[in-house]
């Protein structure tokens, strides 16, 4: 082989060593052109009102509205909520998922009761919360299937796409025993997200829930996260776990 051939093979293997490093490289970071969402985030603004003096920070959302339920399903709902709360005036809470070692599901898990975790790789969006290490994947630049094709779970499928800065996300195929603030659905329930970066450090989540079924309008409220620079989630097993259901649906727990 001459010299010739030789520089011009070590040329094109030097070129296809490059794309192969900037395709692992495209595989571990986010595209340039959306926002760095990767990292660990917790909950922002729950339970903050104004501040001193009357100005409001504006980092936080508003506070939820009450969701509108058709009226067979708003009674249902009202009796279970004014059960859960006589239940626990007398200090007899009623059994719960947790009762069962059993994850949110969506859309509760992205109320981030404890800290979670958002990493950006390529196709694929992945959320991490520390309570039960729930995992939720979304898709990306995904079509979503129809409401038969999906086998309904604690997190149903979510497939996302960027229009610009904010993440948008749907979501179908969530077990009807999986419930947000006791609120009964359908399996034709969809949650679309809007999730964008509001600062630097503050992330919001817009959150829609549209149940033709149960739902008169579509449910619309905003959860905010803060980013946690230096925190690294914690394991979390619910193991030897002493709580249990009684035969009257009361949470009870074992002392032997």
């Amino acid at each position: 082989m001459s010299a010739r051939h030789i520089i011009s093979s070590l040329a094109v293997l030097t070129l296809m060593v490059g794309a192969l490093i900037q395709g692992a490289r495209a595989q571990t970071k986010p595209s340039a052109a959306v926002p760095d969402i990767t990292g660990s985030w917790e909950r922002h603004g729950a339970g903050l009102g104004a501040r001193a003096g009357g100005a409001r920070d504006a980092t936080v959302p508003p506070p939820a509205p009450q969701p509108q339920l058709k009226p067979q399903y708003a009674k249902e709902w009202q009796d279970r909520v004014t059960a859960v709360r006589a239940a626990d005036a007398k200090g007899e809470p009623l059994a719960t998922n947790y009762t069962d070692c059993l994850p949110d599901g969506m859309p509760t898990m992205m109320g981030a009761m404890f800290p979670m975790e958002i990493l950006q790789s390529r196709g694929q969006i992945t959320v991490i919360e520390e309570a039960f290490t729930q995992v939720r994947r979304i898709l990306m630049d995904q079509p979503q299937k129809s409401f038969d094709e999906v086998e309904p779970g604690f997190y149903g499928r979510s497939v996302g796409r960027w229009e610009g800065d904010t993440l948008i996300v749907d979501t179908i195929g969530i077990k009807e025993s999986v419930r947000f603030q006791n609120m009964p659905h359908s399996p034709q329930m969809r949650i679309t997200e809007r999730m964008k970066l509001v600062s630097p450090t503050v992330l919001w989540n817009e959150i829609t829930i549209d149940d033709p079924v149960v739902l008169e309008k579509p449910h619309i409220y905003t959860v905010a996260y803060r980013r946690m620079p230096n925190y690294t989630l914690l394991e979390y097993v619910c193991e030897d776990n002493r709580e249990y259901a009684d035969d009257k649906g009361l949470q009870k727990i074992r002392i032997n």
